[in-house]
């Protein structure tokens, strides 16, 4: 398995601060797509991928070259494409990335990106009208694009009346070619629009043609007194529900803000894997008091819960996929400090051993009692990887 680049300090590209927020719009953050006006070479679910974007050279489908994301046909008719894209939950936009990796003849001259809220009937009608196709690379989602008719129907939602998330003077952005120099696009949101919290998008190509990735960062905001019932235990560390990654101390194979996108690991690259620790010792042995590896070094990860402060009832760590590479042993840490420090955590769960591929829960006494918390820290020791974390709780009311 090969190392992210981020392992590689002359290579780590430096990126916007904006991408260290949530992201909310790929398949792995429950993001989805309601409507494109055309998927003909590669259907629109392709750019909310969460894997990096591949080139098959010699893969073709029945209506011409393969290709990793959403493409559309040269189009021969009035009009530019474009696509309705569902955030995985509702949210402040602060910035996009936009890839066109391996699109280098045929990517878009200009983008750009409009936000809104369609209400649940709206979106119920439109997909009732207008079902989308399953699957992402399969050939009931290529070769297709919408109808007259469909196009009407849709356009009666106003979509296009939707503002613009990027500056007015920048309204249609100026893409470039997928080569590696020029793949990656970021765009910032003005700060006046950061404060506005919208749960769909409206991608619009100029004129057509395809891009490999679409990338939407930002924070989630949900309305605890509808989204978030006192009463219900939920997933208090899921991205969905507000959950986010707050810092690490390695990311070698895969960055701990995976461990809380909404969908299963497909595998261990959509976890989190560290390196092996250099300071492991050259011997490994137990600790025959406890079963223990004995070692000096240990990883960690940090995470804020939802809704700011919460109880903690259940933990769930999954090792699903890690077979020869799982930890030896986690333990958690709480505090009611969102700006906590070392001094500041108290234990929520002591040393347990864990085994591969396989989802290990912890409850009852295995987790300090009557525990408040607006942060939590992972620990595993002495390094390897895990698939997901769950934090089940109930979010409290101030």
């Amino acid at each position: 398995m090969e190392p992210s680049k981020a392992a590689y300090s002359e290579e780590k590209e430096i990126q916007p601060a904006f991408t260290e927020l949530c992201e909310v719009a790929s398949i792995g953050s429950n993001g989805s797509i309601l409507f494109a006006t055309d998927d003909f070479f590669a259907p629109a679910e392709g750019m909310l991928k969460d894997s990096d974007p591949v080139f098959r050279a010699d893969l073709y489908t029945p209506y011409g070259k393969w290709m990793d994301g959403w493409e559309t046909r040269r189009k021969r008719i009035a009009g530019h494409d474009w696509c309705l894209v569902e955030l995985g939950a509702p949210a402040q936009i602060a910035g996009f990335v936009i890839d066109t990796a391996f699109f280098t003849g045929n990517y878009p001259p200009q983008l750009s990106i409009s936000a809104g809220t369609l209400d649940d009937t709206a979106k119920e009608m439109l997909l009732a009208a207008i079902p989308r196709k399953s699957g992402i690379d399969g050939e009931e989602s290529i070769g297709k694009g919408c109808t007259q008719e469909e196009l009407d129907m849709v356009n009666q939602l106003g979509t296009d009346r939707w503002e613009n998330l990027l500056p007015i003077r920048q309204c249609r952005v100026d893409l470039k070619p997928g080569y590696e120099q020029t793949r990656r696009h970021y765009f910032s949101v003005p700060a006046s629009e950061q404060s506005r919290v919208v749960r769909h998008l409206r991608v619009n190509l100029f004129p057509d043609g395809g891009i490999a990735r679409l990338r939407v960062h930002g924070t989630i905001k949900l309305n605890m007194s509808d989204d978030l019932n006192a009463q219900q235990t939920i997933d208090v560390v899921a991205k969905q529900n507000g959950g986010l990654c707050t810092g690490y101390s390695n990311a070698h194979y895969g960055h701990p803000k995976n461990l809380i996108k909404a969908t299963e690991a497909a595998n261990m690259g959509f976890g989190w894997e560290t390196a092996r620790r250099l300071d492991r010792p050259h011997e490994l042995k137990l600790d025959e008091d406890n079963g223990f590896l004995m070692s000096q070094g240990s990883e960690w990860a940090t995470f804020k819960l939802a809704g700011g402060m919460c109880t903690i009832e259940r933990l769930c760590i999954d090792t699903k996929h890690f077979k020869g590479n799982f930890p030896d042993c986690v333990w958690a840490d709480y505090t009611l400090d969102p700006c906590a420090d070392s001094e500041n955590w108290q234990p929520l769960l002591r040393r347990k051993k864990l085994g591969p591929d396989q989802m290990h829960v912890f409850e009852g006494e295995d987790l300090k009692q009557g525990v408040q918390a607006s942060k939590v820290r992972i620990t595993i020791a002495p390094d390897g990887g895990i698939a997901r974390l769950r934090i089940f709780g109930k979010v409290l009311r101030s």
